[in-house]
Parts: structure tokens; sequence; C-alpha cells
């Protein structure tokens, strides 16, 4: 009987340790250098947002944020990094709508889970992607770009910065929701996409802003709309894609923190706080405007929703488009 008891006391009490471990963790958190995965590189929409961040958590925290940049296979190396460290908030991640949300459903080898791998922290920003030609296409609005694809079909191509990518797949659901026979070219990156566009190999691009403004006011490209649910404020004259006339077009290029799954609930309320009080400052939302994106926080449980709900957007337009990677 004493034996039994024992057993009981010693399973009792492991027990209690494991369920106030997180909260003692919590308690101690941060306890060393907190490192932010970039999976992209240096010079990324992604990389220099973290490293506008970093500082700020530094001060908040009272430990050193280091960015790391891990980048290789569209953001999937990277992630994975995250996916497997130790799930103590000393290692998150910037995620973004193409890693997240489209990588695990193109890629059936894809060595993390984007909703079971990990916990949500925050949005960070968003940014609409924007359609933009070249001016030998005679075509001034979305729809008369629709109607020359239609007259002209297999024609008019496309560039993007490779099969997959989020500009891709935005102009693959543009082709869903028109039934503009446009044709896809991909490319190794954005720059040599918008470098053919400006030279009329290829007729339309489906870009971030920032790259095109310049290029747009100097008349070498020309916009037709953008993908957000407003009008930009430095590109108020450009409408948006239901303005345009196409419904269910809409769409933001997101970026987030995340870390892995099983970090304490406590430790993720802290990181969630401290990223909302940073995204506040003028000063960080002025450079995160800088870089063509929209400051933007929400609820680990928003972010987690809609990570969820791209997840099963995206899934749609791929298998609709049949678009298959190895």
């Amino acid at each position: 009987m004493r034996r039994k008891t024992k057993v009981l006391k010693k399973a009792l009490l492991a027990l209690l340790c494991a369920a106030f471990a997180p909260l003692a963790l919590a308690q101690g958190y941060p306890s060393k250098p907190v490192r932010i995965i970039a999976p992209f590189g240096p010079g990324s929409t992604i990389d220099i947002l973290g490293r506008i961040i970093a500082p700020r958590l530094h001060e908040a925290l009272g430990q050193p944020v280091i960015v790391e940049n891990r980048a290789g296979a569209g953001g999937m190396i990277g992630m994975d990094a995250a996916a497997k460290a130790a799930p103590d908030g000393h290692t998150l991640v910037i995620g973004a709508l193409g890693p997240l949300a489209m990588n695990p459903v193109l890629y059936p080898k894809t060595p993390f889970d984007p909703v079971k791998d990990f916990a949500a922290v925050s949005l960070l920003a968003t940014g609409p992607v924007v359609i933009v030609v070249h001016p030998s296409v005679p075509a001034h609005t979305v729809k008369e770009l629709v109607n020359l694809a239609k007259k002209r079909p297999g024609q008019l191509n496309f560039g993007s910065p490779g099969v997959g990518s989020s500009p891709h797949l935005t102009g693959e659901l543009f082709k869903l929701l028109t039934g503009a026979n446009i044709v896809h070219v991909p490319y190794k990156g954005n720059a040599e996409a918008i470098t053919d566009l400006i030279g009329g190999q290829v007729s339309i691009v489906f870009t971030g802003v920032p790259p095109v403004v310049a290029l747009a006011k100097a008349g070498k490209v020309r916009l037709l709309a953008t993908t957000g649910q407003q009008r930009m404020p430095n590109l108020p004259a450009v409408p948006t894609i239901a303005e345009a006339g196409v419904a269910g077009a809409e769409v933001l290029i997101w970026y987030g923190v995340v870390a892995p799954a099983a970090t304490p609930r406590d430790v993720i309320g802290r990181l969630n706080r401290e990223i909302v009080k940073a995204m506040n400052l003028p000063d960080v939302r002025e450079r995160f405007s800088q870089q063509g994106v929209d400051p933007a926080t929400n609820s680990p449980e928003q972010f987690a929703q809609l990570i969820r709900d791209e997840v099963a957007r995206w899934g749609k337009v791929i298998r609709a488009a049949g678009i298959k990677v190895e």
C-alpha cells in the first residue's frame, strides 16, 4: 500500500510540475536573446520589417532581439526551422501569405503544417497587389484589359516572381474571376519580371506597389488597379479591383509573427502586447508605410483564423487553376 501511495504521489507531482512549467517559463520570459527568423534574404520586405521592430522589442523585453535570415525554398526553410525550434518564445518567425497559406497547398511535401505547427502571435502589416501594364497595351482600365484579353486569347502574358508566388496566384485568381485568357511567364524574381515589363517582353505584371510607383510617374508603366479594399493614399487616382468591376478579387499580401506551436499562451500574450505597442509608435508606422505596407495588428486568435481562412481560399484557387509544382 505504501509503495502504491508513493507511486501516486510521484505521478501527482509530475502532473503538477507539467501544469505549472509553462507558467514558470512565462514569468521568467525572456531569459535570453530572442531570435526572429526572416525566411527570406537581406533586403526583402520581411527582413526589413523584422529589423524595424527588433529594436523596439529589445527595449520592451529587456533582452537582445536578433533578426536571422534563413532564406530558401520560397520561405519554407526558415519557416521549418522555426516550427522545429524550442517552444519557449525565444524563437519567432515572420510569416507571410506565400510561406504560410500558399506553399503548404502548392507543395505536397511541405515540412510543416501552417495551422498545427505554429502559434499565431500578431499580424504586422498588409499591402495590396497592383495590376500594371506596359504603355503599349491598349487598355486604360481593368474592363478594357479583360475585353482585350478575350479578343486576343493567349496573346497577352503576365510576369511573376515564379510559379506559386503571391503575384502568380493573384494573376490566376484574376483569370478565374474574369475569364481573361492571359499566359503566365515565371521569372526568378520580381525585379526580372518588372524589367521585362518595362522592355515590353511581357504585357502585364501583378506586383507590390513600391517597385512601380516611380515607373508609373515616369510613364514607363501604367497602373490599372490595386487589389486592396480601399484606394491607397499615395495612389488616389488608382481604383480598387472592386471599383474596377471585379468582385472577389481583393488580395492583401500580409506579414505576421508566429511562434512554435507549443509556446506558452502567457508568452504569446506578452509578445502580442509588445508588438501592438511597437506598431502604434509613429516612427514604426512611418517606416512600414515607406515599405509600401499598412501597419496592422490583431489578436493571436484573429491572426490564427486569418491563416486558416487564407489556406482554404488559396487552396481553392490553386486547385481550380490546376497549378502544380514539384
